[in-house]
């Protein structure tokens, strides 16, 4: 006969962390004892609920595989010489865009922190429940060379579109080929209909035309991105350079 399990093994085995947690602090808290069972099970089943959350963002921030996993709003610096709008972030920071299914546009030259603003709107997207995955430009379309050479195409597409937050960094590296423009045209296409997209670039949007090598599929991309996005540019001078003369 299997011996019986004391309530915090039992709440253990069904998955239950958070309750067990919590029921372990009650039973270490005499003044809590005390109260009704309702009011007992309520809190056992507070910590279960934010257990579950926290595990789910944790999740999220893994897969998300951001390159400034550390990069949150609340350590945006707002200098004046970036001309990074503080209303505008905080606007943006409650998702609302990502559930109306609109883009965010981050422009400025190398340094001024684009991939570190991407990331900490990545990370925050992961916070507020949105699935999110991060790659660079180079990265991207190496996965899709590579997909095209192993016939995985499918499995990549697939990947890229079931993410409500679509993160390509820094865009117009190297130009975009008219091997890739067709199968990154499919993917933001999709892609638009589930979520939003994020996408950094050293060239401001109005120069994006020229990265593609077929104008037809550029018109078909930007009008799918830039005509229902929201556009920050980042001005000043490199943050690394500044943070090399302080150091």
């Amino acid at each position: 006969m299997k011996p019986l399990l004391n309530t915090s093994q039992q709440l253990l085995e069904l998955g239950l962390k958070g309750m067990a947690r919590a029921y372990e602090h009650q039973l270490n808290q005499p003044n809590l004892q005390k109260q009704t069972f309702d009011l007992r099970l309520g809190l056992m089943m507070e910590s279960e609920t934010s257990e579950r959350e926290t595990r789910k963002v944790e999740r999220f921030l893994k897969s998300a595989k951001l390159r400034e996993s550390q990069a949150t709003l609340e350590g945006v610096e707002y200098k004046a010489s970036r001309g990074l709008d503080r209303n505008m972030v905080m606007t943006l920071a409650d998702c609302e865009w990502l559930r109306r299914r609109q883009n965010l546009i981050l422009t400025g030259a190398t340094g001024t922190g684009k991939t570190w603003l991407a990331c900490a709107f990545g990370n925050q997207a992961c916070r507020l429940g949105f699935n999110t995955y991060y790659r660079t430009a180079t990265q991207l379309f190496e996965d899709i060379t590579l997909s095209y050479a192993d016939h995985t195409l499918p499995k990549l597409r697939r990947q890229l579109i079931k993410a409500q937050l679509l993160i390509i960094d820094d865009l117009g590296i190297g130009g975009i080929d008219s091997q890739l423009g067709p199968f990154l045209l499919d993917v933001i296409d999709q892609q638009s209909r589930n979520g939003s997209l994020l996408i950094t670039s050293q060239y401001p949007k109005e120069k994006w035309y020229d990265l593609f090598t077929d104008p037809t599929i550029a018109d078909a991309v930007l009008d799918r991105i830039v005509h229902k996005a929201h556009v920050i540019p980042l001005k000043g001078e490199s943050m690394r350079k500044l943070k090399n003369r302080k150091n």
